[in-house]
């Protein structure tokens, strides 16, 4: 997936890579923002508006796949999502990138209420 998302050009640095294998979500969500990345998962938790507000980040792209995917299946979503950011700035979008599609959460209302 790395080699897929490099050969597109996109900057890209793993968990592992970051040292944060054994992060918590918190912890790992706010490495990205810290770095101004966009977070890209398989965990479903991230899709959590309440506990992620999409536009405190750069940006969340959740994999929805079967729950074990096969390697084929995810490099599939990632070309989607690859297809789908060319051009797109992800800074404060939840996108749930599933099989052939990509949907992007829309707040009904602003949720910053100061």
């Amino acid at each position: 997936m790395v080699r897929l998302f490099k050969g597109a050009g996109v900057d890209v640095s793993t968990v592992q890579e970051e040292g944060a294998t054994s992060a918590s979500d918190r912890d790992v969500i706010a490495l990205a923002a810290s770095e101004r990345r966009c977070l890209v998962t398989l965990d479903l938790d991230f899709a959590n508006v309440l506990l992620f507000p999409p536009r405190r980040y750069h940006g969340i792209a959740v994999m929805r796949l079967a729950s074990k995917p096969r390697s084929a299946a995810l490099l599939a979503a990632c070309s989607t999502l690859i297809t789908a950011l060319a051009g797109t700035e992800m800074a404060g979008r939840l996108w749930i990138v599933e099989h052939g599609r990509i949907r992007e959460y829309q707040a009904d209302e602003p949720d910053d209420k100061s």
